[in-house]
C-alpha cells in the first residue's frame, strides 16, 4: 500500500506543480513584459485566460503583477498540500495549510528561477539561436534579476552575474523558504 501512496503522491505533486507553473509563468512573463508575439507567451495566455478572466474583474493587477494568477498559484499549492495530507491520513489545520501553501509557492518560484537562470545561461553559452522562443522568454524573465549586476561581475569574457543571482536565490531558499515550510508543516499538523 505504501508504494501506491508514493506513486499517487508523485502524480499529485507533478500535476499540481505543472498547473502552478502555468500561473507562475504568466505572472513572471507579464511582470517582465515578455514579447506577446512569442508562441510560448501566446500559449500561456490561451491556457490561463479562461480561468483568470473572471477573477481579474474582481482582483486587478497591481503595477505589472497579475494578482489573480498569483492567487491561483497559491491556491493550487494549498490544494496540493491538502490532498497530500489527506492522502497520508492526517487532518490538516486550515491556517497551517495557508502558510504551507505560501511557503511552498515561494520555494517553487525560487527553484523555478534557479532552473531558468541555469538553463538560460547554458543556452546563451552554447550560442543557441537568439530567435528561439524559449530563449527569448527565459531571457525576458531573468533579465530583471540580472540587470543590476550585469557588467559588474565580468572577468574577461565571462559574466558571473547569473552565478551571483543563483547564490542569492539558494540563500533565500535556506533563510526564507525553509523556515516558512517548517512553520507551515508545524501549523498544519497542529504542533
Amino acid at each position: 500500500m505504501t508504494y501506491l501512496l508514493n506513486a499517487l503522491s508523485l502524480v499529485i505533486e507533478l500535476a499540481f506543480n505543472l498547473l502552478a507553473t502555468l500561473f507562475v509563468l504568466r505572472v513572471l512573463a507579464e511582470a517582465a513584459r515578455a514579447d506577446f508575439h512569442n508562441p510560448i507567451s501566446q500559449f500561456l495566455y490561451r491556457a490561463t485566460n479562461p480561468v483568470l478572466a473572471p477573477i481579474r474583474r474582481v482582483i486587478p493587477n497591481w503595477r505589472r503583477i497579475n494578482l489573480a494568477a498569483l492567487l491561483l498559484a497559491w491556491l493550487v499549492m494549498v490544494l496540493k498540500n491538502a490532498l497530500l495530507f489527506v492522502l497520508l491520513g492526517a487532518a490538516p489545520n486550515a491556517a497551517g495549510l495557508l502558510v504551507l501553501g505560501l511557503a511552498d509557492l515561494i520555494d517553487f518560484v525560487l527553484v523555478f528561477y534557479l532552473v531558468l537562470i541555469f538553463g538560460w545561461s547554458l543556452m546563451s553559452m552554447l550560442q543557441v539561436d537568439s530567435r528561439q522562443p524559449v530563449l527569448r522568454l527565459a531571457g525576458a524573465i531573468v533579465e530583471p534579476l540580472l540587470r543590476p549586476l550585469r557588467g559588474r561581475l565580468t572577468v574577461g569574457m565571462i559574466d558571473f552575474s547569473p552565478m551571483a543571482v543563483m547564490l542569492v536565490i539558494v540563500l533565500a531558499r535556506i533563510l526564507i523558504a525553509a523556515p516558512l515550510l517548517d512553520l507551515g508543516k508545524a501549523l498544519t499538523l497542529g504542533q
